[in-house]
């Protein structure tokens, strides 16, 4: 048991975290760079410790920092929410070994699920299908790549075994460009992770982006919450999500949730996870396991009634969950529209003071948001500045309601995406459900989403 949480984030998901704490009566301790001294996550906790100056690799990402900050603030535990450490198995070792709780899997799953090689070693083990691919990181020798890449047949995605949130991808559509490509994606994930290692994948077509939605404690018991349909992306970054993905035979949904949660329990698994899958011709491959906190928790938050992040933090504590899966309902539709801060076309990030701040509002209507009219949104920084989630009692409902909340809400002073959120849930194809992951692209490319 413990009684105060340090969070390691910063923004919306720093505030949802301390709200969820404050509901279970715990204390809250904040991290800051000296740009977010004012930050409402700072002026909310209990207590607050600066840890270094605005770039994220000099305060969010040092781990020495943020558990100097633990010690001298007397948390028992560390929140890392998503982004920034959530992910980093090295860092949830170091909390292990200082005799403190990380709210979220063991070190050593990270560290499995992680290695996108070993996570799908893992599922393949619990009957899980996964892409056509490689079965290890790619030899060094090009010929050896060439020869397995012409066996999987083309086009190709070749991935880093260590990626995450988009970066170290890249699609190869032929013999030639394969090369090329190999020591981009090599010296990019080098960069970005610290380990070049990479692997291929056979590239789907026309595949929905699918996410199962898992919760395990530490007594051997793991439930399923539905699905996501996640489809809407550009650049492998989700734009839009909504639960449960529509179109989709319920009880295919099912076999795949009791695959996923039997996983979970065959491998001792805990906390909150999500199982991530291309869908294509009504068949599921498991592409990923992301082992945190989503950002489009809150779609599953609205068609359950369940908190994700409370029911995370009281798992982390030593709790059975008192929820069986016949226990498990959902009901209605949900939509998150995630709001950031880009200018219309480049999709560059727009930072700069908010003048104009005016959220939507009526049933079923939800905004997580740190920002507020004044607040300086940082080039330091995700451009996330808000998340509108939208509930209702059907699909159709629902996006009505979300077109709406989508035309009341007003940014000033700086660009945002809310015309292409605008655009994206009035296109035809998108309102009938059920897009793949390249549509948004392609409308874009188009210019019909302008």
């Amino acid at each position: 048991m413990f009684r105060t949480v340090l969070i390691a984030n910063r923004g919306e998901v720093a505030l949802r975290i301390q709200r969820a704490c404050r509901t279970l009566g715990l204390r809250t301790i904040a991290v800051h760079s000296t740009e977010d001294a004012e930050a409402p996550h700072v002026r909310h906790a209990d207590a607050a410790f600066c840890i270094g100056p605005a770039p994220a690799r000099r305060s969010y990402l040092d781990q020495t920092a943020i558990l100097f900050a633990t010690e001298v603030s007397g948390a028992e535990a560390i929140h890392p929410g998503y982004g920034f450490l959530s992910e980093n198995a090295g860092f949830a070792r170091r909390v292990e070994a200082a005799g403190l709780t990380f709210i979220g899997p063991a070190s050593a799953s990270i560290a499995t699920m992680g290695d996108k090689i070993a996570a799908r070693n893992a599922m393949r083990e619990a009957g899980i299908s996964c892409v056509p691919g490689s079965d290890g990181p790619l030899p060094d020798e090009a010929a050896a790549a060439m020869e397995l890449a012409l066996r999987i047949g083309y086009p190709v995605l070749i991935k880093a075994t260590a990626g995450g949130g988009g970066r170290g991808m890249r699609v190869v559509a032929g013999p030639s460009d394969l090369a090329p490509a190999l020591a981009l994606t090599k010296e990019e994930a080098r960069q970005a992770f610290g380990n070049d290692a990479v692997y291929l994948e056979k590239l789907l077509e026309h595949p929905r982006h699918v996410e199962i939605q898992v919760l395990a404690d530490h007594h051997g018991h793991a439930v399923w919450l539905g699905s996501r349909d996640c489809s809407l992306q550009r650049r492998h970054q989700k734009v839009l999500e909504e639960a449960p993905a529509p179109g989709i035979d319920e009880g295919i949904i099912a076999e795949m949730g009791e695959r996923c949660a039997a996983a979970c329990r065959r491998t001792g698994y805990r906390g909150l996870g999500t199982f991530e899958f291309l869908v294509e011709d009504g068949r599921f491959y498991f592409i990923e396991m992301n082992t945190r906190l989503q950002v489009e928790h809150c779609v599953t938050e609205m068609i359950t009634g369940i908190d994700l992040v409370q029911w995370q933090i009281r798992v982390a504590q030593g709790e059975k969950l008192d929820l069986a899966q016949r226990d498990i309902r959902c009901t209605g539709h949900a939509f998150e529209s995630r709001i950031n801060a880009e200018h219309p076309g480049t999709f560059a990030p727009s930072p700069g003071r908010v003048a104009a701040w005016d959220l939507p509002g009526g049933p079923g209507v939800r905004v997580d948001t740190h920002v507020s009219q004044g607040s300086v949104i940082s080039r330091h920084y995700d451009s996330l500045i808000a998340k509108l989630v939208v509930h209702g009692s059907t699909r159709a409902d629902t996006l009505a309601r979300l077109q709406l909340a989508l035309d009341e809400m007003r940014v000033g002073g700086i660009a945002t995406n809310l015309d292409l959120h605008r655009a994206i849930v009035r296109d035809p194809d998108f309102v009938a459900g059920g897009v793949d992951i390249h549509h948004l692209e392609r409308r874009l490319a188009e210019g019909g989403l302008r």
